[in-house]
């Protein structure tokens, strides 16, 4: 039975708030593309969190808004640990009951801000 897209998406944040990575909902094919590249396979983006667990963990995540379809998300939240804060907004494409891919937008940390 296929699960919503909404409690496909939940089940990566709650993974995520709880440490628990390895449990991420994707495909062995999965593709993240973020300002720092695109990381393609399942086993290439745990390697990468493996390495950096300092820097991926012990986030919690505020949801501001969501969009599901019956394939696709859009999911804009706010991402904080201790006294860093990082505004995303991600595109999600799902498979079966798993992630294929995410495309996400954010500022990089110490990237220039424009002022309005």
């Amino acid at each position: 039975m296929a699960l919503k897209t909404s409690a496909i998406i939940r089940k990566w944040f709650e993974a995520w708030e709880s440490g628990n990575y390895r449990d991420i909902p994707v495909t062995d094919d999965f593709r993240h593309t973020s300002p720092y590249g695109t990381i393609v396979g399942k086993n290439a983006y745990l390697d990468l969190v493996a390495a950096n667990e300092d820097k991926f963990l012990g986030h919690t995540f505020q949801i501001h808004d969501a969009l599901y379809g019956e394939t696709t998300a859009c999911v804009r939240y706010t991402g904080k640990r201790e006294d860093l804060s990082l505004d995303v907004s991600e595109w999600y494409t799902i498979e079966g009951n798993k992630i294929r891919e995410i495309i996400s937008y954010y500022n990089i940390e110490g990237e220039r801000e424009i002022e309005i």
